[in-house]
This record gives structure tokens, C-alpha cells and sequence, in this order.
């Protein structure tokens, strides 16, 4: 009954910058739970790449910190992320998760998934 859509995704060179959103639907409690994107490559695993809590707390991985940014519209119940000088190892598919939540020990992954968004990040 909670669905995910991801957009936003596409082709860029490197060093440009991509705008994502999640829109979420069907939830009676999405201001209240954590939110994540996560990204997969080719032939790896899937990744964390950043989480919102539900007090607009942020956390991200290394691998982009500092160029990412996620933020949350609880009035529409978006998440987005922000993505600036953007490299070839960003290129992967996107993924939104709702319904986590975070502690001291990192994000726990919700069960609500989107089904990705492409971005292709070229040399």
C-alpha cells in the first residue's frame, strides 16, 4: 500500500549535478519514520548513501560527503537528494527506502523500497 517513485535520475557528465526525488505515498506515518537513499553498481552490493531522520537529522557516507544532500518535505512526503560534482563512480541505480530507522549504530533499513532511478555519470 506504501509506494515509492523515484526520479530525477539521468545522464551527466562528470562534475555536473542531479536533483532526485522520492515521492511517497500511502503512508500515515511518514514524518514520523527515517528515510534513505541507497545506490547499486553493476556487480556490487547495494549501498547506503545518505538518511534523514524524522527530526531532519543527516548522515552520510563517506563517499559523498561534503557533495550529497538529503532533505525531506513532510507537507508533500518527499525525500530528496541533492547530488553536486558528481563522479563516474556515482553512476548507479538509486533507490529510496522509508520506514527505517537510525540509532547510534547507523540506519536500519524500512521494508519500503521505490524501484530505483538511473544515473549515469559519464568521464
Amino acid at each position: 500500500q506504501v509506494h515509492l517513485v523515484e526520479s530525477g535520475g539521468g545522464l551527466v557528465q562528470a562534475g555536473g549535478s542531479l536533483r532526485l526525488s522520492c515521492a511517497v505515498s500511502g503512508s500515515g506515518s511518514f514524518s514520523d519514520d527515517a528515510a534513505a537513499w541507497f545506490r547499486q553498481a553493476p556487480g556490487k552490493q547495494r549501498e547506503w548513501v545518505a538518511d534523514i531522520s524524522s527530526d531532519f537529522g543527516h548522515d552520510y557516507a563517506d563517499s559523498v560527503k561534503g557533495r550529497f544532500a538529503i532533505w525531506r518535505d513532510n507537507v508533500k512526503n518527499k525525500v530528496f537528494l541533492q547530488m553536486h560534482s558528481l563522479k563516474p563512480e556515482d553512476t548507479a541505480v538509486y533507490y529510496c527506502n522509508t520506514g527505517g530507522t537510525t540509532s547510534g549504530s547507523g540506519y536500519l533499513a524500512g521494508r519500503y523500497w521505490g524501484q530505483g532511478t538511473q544515473v549515469y555519470v559519464s568521464s
